[in-house]
């Protein structure tokens, strides 16, 4: 055994800064392995079952500590052998040589066990022991050949103070762990760099939310980028930090992405060979210096502003794809929106509204942010307003009033409000070129191919699919299935728990009518605003050769009065329309008209308490169709563009439609 002694006190050492943690004062050892070169390091410990921790202790398998120069490693207190650190925070761990007393934080002491390899080529061992007590000494003994052919180091801790078992066998030790960590084990996955809690490998991943990496190549040099999004905050600023080929730190640099409260936690590591010989300046001023680069250096300046980039979209995407839709859910739950009708087109303002304040939002958060219900409601409302006329660029002049805009920031929000409108005429457009692609469908089965259309095979396949012919806002509930079927389909659709299937006794369950659908949402009811009707629509589809008459009346009225006996289906609350659509009608269907034309419903041929029965052609269907959607195209600031785009794509428009034509609607009609 042999003494060592330095020229400090037990005082002098306690009072040099040791960390108060013992989460941090633990990891200064997991940094000294990393230092030494090791890839893997090992926790261990156990408790008793009061907690009472009976052992603990770190290795590695980095290289040892020599015992040639112990006295330039555990001899000097201040000035440690180790020039550079991976620590997250800075020049701090490693470089001093106070970390390894770091166990007087929560014991009494400690005893290293090491193995390092001679200059001889000799695997030797021996023990280093410090006690708290006589912190200033240090005791080395047992040097002997080692019967383990790999270095590594074991520090053993003893007479535990401040330490109990829980403390260590817990989520918020093992967090600690991860964030402390967990870029550094990241850097160098490939390499399979672990820490291990009692043999199992920490989740240094249950920390991070996102990870990317890309090649940034400037002249001579290649920069690999690893950019980390963490789950929760790490500090109050954000920095991309550099290291050399040996994956050291030398230098560290704010980001300045963290101004817009948004929770966008980051941090970026950049390697390269050219942090080889980096000399930072304390400023980033010029400064004349022959022995190698710093960060007046173009290539570094270059890198900098590429990696700005970089992260600015990084951060876009988080706020659109992340915070942005958090912002969308938070104004529909507490009815920030104004009220949009249930149809297409605005089905598609809303859209466009809600697309706006995205990218509103990551650009500049602060427009929506700390605001009242109120507030938001309003600001809204004025978007919302502006959008849908040819005033859409003055959304910035809302905008200003709100947050002070920078000129990146103004000139960006312009390009946003150009691309969203462009993306909302686009999706108009496809909508629209759709749709009318469908009705050439349609009037080519039923007009040129009349011989080898059916009503099952081809019309209703097409009516499936494209329900949207007689009403927007409705939801298909069935098609071509028997009542009973229709029946459980429908309380499925309404939410309904039923356990076991509903079975209905009435030999006309098996009718099987084409097409259902229902208004989810319910409408008001004219006659008491507290009170709601559900609405729902039958169609019954015919071939091309059947003339609708008597016989398919009857037909469609005997399923008027299935739904009226059914109990369960004959609510007054709930409002029953039932639609014929065939090629031609006889003088039957006409004279029906003639009986309901008082009340004022087109192609009305039967109506009954809280139910409808409608005739019509497949060509009043069409016509209705073009007339609807010329109605919306009229409607919009940029209809010409519209019609343009749509004639482009073989889709063609009477603009000249007679005002006649124009007066009609389909809410007049079948809604």
């Amino acid at each position: 055994m042999k003494k060592h002694t330095t020229k400090l006190t037990s005082k002098s050492i306690e009072g040099s800064g040791l960390p108060s943690d013992y989460k941090k004062a633990i990891a200064e050892y997991i940094w000294n392995g990393f230092d030494a070169g090791a890839s893997t390091i090992n926790i261990d410990f156990s408790a008793n079952s009061i907690g009472t921790l009976e052992s603990f202790s770190i290795s590695d398998n980095g290289s040892g500590i020599s015992f040639d120069n112990i006295s330039d490693t555990f001899g000097n207190f201040m000035v440690s052998l180790k020039a550079n650190s991976f620590s997250e925070t800075g020049f701090v761990k490693g470089k001093k040589g106070k970390g390894r007393y770091s166990f007087s934080t929560f014991c009494n002491k400690a005893t290293w066990s090491t193995i390092f390899k001679s200059k001889e080529d000799k695997f030797l061992e021996y023990n280093i022991q410090i006690k708290k007590e006589s912190s200033q000494d240090f005791e080395t003994f047992d040097r002997v050949i080692s019967k383990e052919q790999k270095t590594g180091t074991k520090v053993i801790f003893e007479g535990f103070t401040e330490i109990y078992g829980d403390l260590l066998d817990n989520e918020e030790f093992e967090k600690f762990l991860a964030n402390e960590f967990g870029w550094f084990l990241y850097l160098n996955k490939e390499r399979d760099f672990k820490i291990l809690l009692n043999n199992n490998p920490l989740d240094y991943f249950s920390v991070i939310d996102d990870t990317d990496e890309k090649n940034i190549p400037i002249g001579d040099y290649n920069f690999k980028v690893s950019y980390i999004r963490w789950k929760e905050k790490i500090g109050d600023k954000y920095y991309y930090y550099f290291l050399n080929d040996e994956k050291k730190q030398v230098f560290r640099k704010h980001t300045s992405f963290n101004n817009k409260a948004v929770d966008f936690h980051h941090s970026l590591y950049i390697e390269a060979t050219y942090f080889d010989n980096f000399n930072a300046t304390k400023e980033d001023n010029p400064t004349f210096d022959f022995s190698g680069k710093n960060q007046t250096d173009i290539t570094f300046r270059n890198l900098v502003e590429l990696l700005n980039e970089f992260v600015s979209e990084k951060e876009k995407l988080f706020i659109r794809n992340s915070k942005a839709n958090e912002l969308i859910e938070s104004y529909n739950k507490n009815k920030v929106f104004p009220v949009f009708k249930n149809n297409s087109y605005d089905h598609l303002r809303k859209i466009d509204l809600e697309n706006v304040i995205k990218e509103l939002y990551s650009v500049q958060p602060k427009i929506f942010q700390s605001l009242t219900t109120t507030q938001s409601k309003t600001i809204v409302g004025f978007l919302n307003l502006l959008l849908d006329t040819d005033q859409r660029e003055s959304v910035l002049t809302i905008v200003e009033n709100v947050v002070k805009l920078t000129d990146d920031e103004r000139e960006e929000l312009a390009r946003t409000l150009k691309r969203t409108n462009l993306s909302h005429i686009n999706t108009l457009i496809k909508l629209l070129e759709n749709r009318f692609n469908v009705v050439e469908i349609l009037k080519a089965l039923i007009f040129d191919l009349e011989k080898f259309t059916n009503e099952r095979e081809h019309i209703q396949k097409v009516i499936e699919d494209n329900y949207w012919l007689f009403g927007e806002q409705f939801h298909l509930v069935s098609a071509d299935k028997n009542f009973e079927i229709l029946l459980n389909n429908y309380f499925a659709h309404l939410e309904i728990d039923n356990k076991k299937p509903e079975t209905i006794d009435n030999k006309e369950k098996l009718k099987r009518p084409d097409i259902f659908i229902s208004r989810k949402s319910d409408i008001p009811d004219a006659t008491n605003n507290d009170l709601t009707i559900e609405e729902n629509i039958i169609v019954e589809l015919k071939r091309p050769s059947v003339v609708i008459g008597s016989e398919q009346f009857q037909q469609v009225e005997r399923y008027l009065r299935f739904i009226i006996e059914e109990e369960r289906f004959n609510s007054l609350r709930r409002n029953w329309k039932f639609i014929l659509v065939g090629k031609k009608v006889d003088d039957y269907i006409i004279d029906l008209y003639e009986n309901q034309k008082n009340k004022g419903q087109k192609y009305l041929v039967q109506s009954i308490r809280n139910y409808e029965i409608y005739a019509m052609t497949w060509d009043d269907l069409f016509m209705l169709f073009k007339i609807k959607h010329k109605h919306l195209i009229d409607k919009l600031e940029f209809k010409s563009a519209v019609i343009e785009n749509l004639e482009a794509k073989g889709v063609n428009l009477n603009k000249d439609a007679s005002d006649e034509l124009t007066r009609i609607t389909t809410n007049s009609q079948l809604n």
